[in-house]
């Protein structure tokens, strides 16, 4: 039975998924640099289309499946499997800075999780370095014991409002386009953790070729403002 999400528990959500949460999310723009420098993304209606596909089908889609299953590996205290899971999402990096962001912000979760909560240092620890920050995610939501749909929404709402907060400043977009967007959004977030939560491990895939594909671009692109 899922965890029922109590006052302490939404609260926990709300730092973990906190855009003040020092991660260095601000920093990433997951390909999306390179997407508006060469004018395949230059409005809100191109942005959003980008946003919805990589929610129906692309990395994050993936990834957000792999945090269910190291979320329930913290639960259940199958520390071997949550270790084998970290290990898989790397694997399933395809370009060195889509690593390089993961790993960095797992990083620097790890380390702000074990200063908060130091009985997490046995499961940090198994998992070992680097770990990817979907994993830190799932640690630090399994500990907290926040409800796994709840973990979702707030890992999926972190991620398109950072990418939201980056197209506002790289088309630019106004700020309350930027609301107006993500408001838009939620619907398509809450129909993709129903279909996450049921995805079977050997469904486990992704279309993502257009992300690496901007992410390499990304690698030796002149003029940067992001990390990714």
């Amino acid at each position: 039975m899922d965890i029922i999400l109590t006052d302490s528990n939404l609260l926990s959500l709300l730092q973990l998924a906190s855009p003040a949460l020092p991660v260095g999310a601000y920093s990433y723009s997951e390909g999306l640099e390179v997407l508006i420098d060469n004018g395949t993304i230059n409005n809100q209606h191109t942005l959003k289309q980008w946003l919805e596909s990589e929610l129906r089908y692309g990395t994050i889609y993936l990834e957000a499946a792999i945090m269910v299953r190291a979320y329930k590996s913290v639960q259940v205290g199958d520390l071997v499997a949550l270790s084998d899971w970290n290990n898989w999402l790397s694997a399933a990096r395809e370009t060195e800075e889509l690593r390089a962001s993961s790993w960095q912000m797992g990083r620097s979760l790890i380390r702000l999780l074990t200063e908060l909560e130091p009985q997490t240092v046995k499961i940090v620890n198994t998992v070992g370095n680097p770990c990817n920050y979907a994993i830190a995610f799932a640690i630090a939501a399994g500990f907290w014991e926040i409800n796994l749909q709840g973990t979702l929404l707030g890992y999926l709402h972190s991620w398109v409002g950072n990418l939201i907060t980056a197209g506002i400043k790289l088309i630019p977009l106004g700020q309350t386009a930027g609301q107006k967007l993500l408001l838009e959004l939620q619907p398509l977030l809450s129909a993709a953790i129903l279909q996450i939560m049921s995805m079977e491990d050997d469904d486990l895939g992704c279309c993502s070729w257009g992300l690496s594909l901007a992410s390499m671009q990304h690698e030796t692109q002149y003029t940067r403002l992001f990390r990714s």
